[in-house]
């Protein structure tokens, strides 16, 4: 006989009989709470004695849930048996968003406790306004994600036309840079743009320095670091390039 399925049946049918009984667990460490444990136990091990091991252990495991749930706080002899109520009560329920809501947001194992002996029409009836309000946030929440994901796109297609109307291309960019006179590095500041063309990848740096800027190149060749100096307009024509680039 498997030891710690009469050891775990044991101990949610002790705690099932304080609840049902006075309302409350004593401390498992009481002698009240021993000696019920050991009632139980015996029980336990005259029920898997004639039911046989294989059906003792699919009940065991009939309490299992799906990894979306969220987990059950509070103490484990209570989470044990709030776990068969939550599935058991759950399943009776024909909205999948309820169902979806009370296995993510009711996480105390006491709440299922103490709601167990309620019809599940009652239970609805009673947790039916808490759900409206969690939806009426939900559905507000999701419109307002709505909104500001169709502003950035908005924002991002006017950028894009102004870059593509000012002739701004990644190869022109960097065909820019590589005509400027390379001068000798210094240190770097806010990185204004970073280009990736044709095995390229050039990251432009502001400087304090006010007339120049400075480059990172990679590519296949290896590494380098330069300065150019600094030109306003393709300064201008990288931030824009950039912004474009962050929406997109």
């Amino acid at each position: 006989m498997d030891a710690k399925l009469v050891r775990e049946q044991a101990i949610a049918a002790t705690t099932r009989y304080f609840w049902d009984r006075q309302g409350f667990e004593p401390d498992p460490d009481s002698e009240e709470w021993e000696a019920e444990y050991r009632r139980q136990f015996d029980l336990a091990k005259e029920r898997l004695a004639e039911i046989g091991p294989e059906t003792g252990a699919g009940a065991a495991t009939a309490v299992s849930e799906p990894a979306s749930w969220a987990e059950l706080t509070g103490p484990p002899t209570q989470i044990r048996w709030a776990m068969a109520l939550r599935t058991e009560r759950i399943h009776e329920i024909r909205d999948p968003g309820m169902r979806d809501w009370l296995a993510t947001t009711w996480t105390r194992a006491k709440s299922w406790i103490d709601t167990r002996e309620l019809p599940t029409p009652v239970f609805l009836q009673r947790i039916g306004p808490h759900y409206a309000e969690y939806r009426k946030k939900a559905d507000e929440q999701a419109r307002v994600a709505t909104t500001a994901r169709r502003e950035q796109q908005k924002a991002a297609e006017t950028l894009r036309r102004e870059v593509a109307e000012a002739g701004i291309t990644v190869a022109g960019l960097i065909e820019l840079i590589d005509i400027s006179d390379r001068l000798p590095p210094v240190p770097l500041q806010k990185k204004l743009a970073e280009l990736d063309h044709e095995g390229r990848n050039l990251r432009v740096f502001d400087t304090a320095d006010p007339a120049m800027l400075m480059v990172l190149e990679k590519s296949a060749d290896g590494r380098s670091e330069y300065g150019i100096e600094r030109d306003e307009g393709l300064v201008a024509d990288l931030a824009l390039f950039a912004r474009a680039m962050e929406l997109s």
